[in-house]
């Protein structure tokens, strides 16, 4: 995110952006007037508005469940158009009515003020990759959910599975072999088990589509290289590639902060106190890196086949530095053992520094 910088437009247009409705605000900074509309979803109708307002003019409108198409649309034709972050928002703490009218108006004064914080605003592909790795989170938490459904139904009748590990294929003939007399409850174990079957398949198939996508398209190159890290697999390294998108907005120490992974923080003249990490930004990308994390807790050995498989597709200098981070980042974790350190709080430490990691190689030339 870039906090937009002030021009020399004459009109700030502000539009509060729903399904069905559009509400619209535009402040005239030559005379003061204020225009207002009630508009459609209609771009050609909205751009019609703009365009009949006292030029040049510049839109912003919050980032929601209404997307990048409208901003793409204005931009494309010249209407330089901000897709503002919610959560950067300035509001008075006082304000306490909340109308569609009054949000395009405020949204039209921050704009006005050079007060709003922009998202980046995705290409078509770049947003058509994200669908698909966050389709694929979709079905990995309906897994996880069906899974636990099927268990509980089985532990309420004291069946416990005590073969090995759980779903895998044995644990899998063993769920086979489970049967019931009494009709609504096989009914029921029938249907739970047939859910978390499709649900697997599902995922499956996303997960052969973005391995796929991952080896042919304009992510490919920064799939290779975050891939030389441990815990990073082409799953993992295309997610990241497509949610952050462009790697050179950041720095190594201000990624973390954009993933929500860096301490909370209230300070007061001489007093400094720390909390939880602020969690703000991608959820999907810190997950991602928190269960990545965890990979640089055992001991960092000679890279065994299918980590030389994945060094084999990146550059020489990504291997290197793949390499030098795998080996930083376990000695990071033996020094919070030493310290005794609570492993939970730990791995997010190693994930905060495993982003710095991930972006040195996404930007490495």
């Amino acid at each position: 995110m870039r906090e937009a910088s002030v021009r020399n437009e004459r009109t700030s247009v502000g539009l509060d952006v729903h399904a069905r409705s559009v509400a619209g605000c535009a402040i005239d900074g030559w005379t003061g007037e204020i225009h207002r509309r009630r508009l459609t979803p209609d771009p050609n109708e909205i751009l019609a508005w703009v365009g009949s307002l006292p030029g040049p003019a510049r839109v912003v409108y919050e980032a929601g469940p209404t997307g990048f198409g409208l901003a793409r649309f204005l931009l494309a034709a010249g209407v330089e158009c901000l897709v503002a972050a919610p959560s950067k928002l300035q509001r008075p703490s006082g304000d306490r009515v909340k109308t569609d009218a009054r949000d395009a108006l405020h949204l039209a004064r921050l704009l006005k003020l050079g007060e709003v914080v922009a998202v980046t605003i995705p290409s078509v592909a770049q947003e058509a990759a994200r669908d698909l790795v966050r389709a694929r989170e979709d079905a990995r938490a309906d897994l996880m959910r069906a899974r636990h459904r099927l268990s509980k139904l089985l532990l309420r009748q004291g069946i416990v599975y005590s073969g090995g590990q759980a779903w895998t294929g044995k644990h899998d003939g063993w769920l086979r072999a489970q049967s019931f007399p009494e009709p609504g409850r096989q009914l029921a174990f029938d249907s739970a088990y047939e859910a978390m079957v499709l649900t697997g398949d599902r995922r499956d198939r996303l997960d052969t589509a973005i391995t796929t996508m991952a080896l042919a398209s304009e992510f490919t190159d920064v799939v290779h290289k975050l891939s030389c890290l441990r815990g990073v697999s082409t799953l993992t390294a295309f997610a990241l590639a497509v949610e952050i998108g462009d790697w050179h907005r950041f720095t190594g120490s201000t990624i973390g902060a954009y993933l929500g992974l860096v301490p909370t923080e209230s300070s007061s003249g001489g007093s400094r106190s720390q909390g939880s990490i602020t969690k703000t930004g991608n959820s999907h990308a810190r997950r991602l890196l928190v269960e990545a994390a965890w990979h640089h807790r055992k001991t960092y050995r000679v890279p065994g086949a299918v980590m030389r498989a994945r060094w084999d597709q990146a550059p020489a200098a990504a291997r290197v530095r793949g390499h030098e981070g795998n080996r930083r980042l376990h000695q990071r974790w033996l020094a919070f053992n030493d310290r005794r350190k609570r492993p939970v709080i730990a791995n997010v430490a190693i994930a905060r520094e495993l982003a710095g990691w991930c972006w040195s190689l996404a930007v490495l030339e």
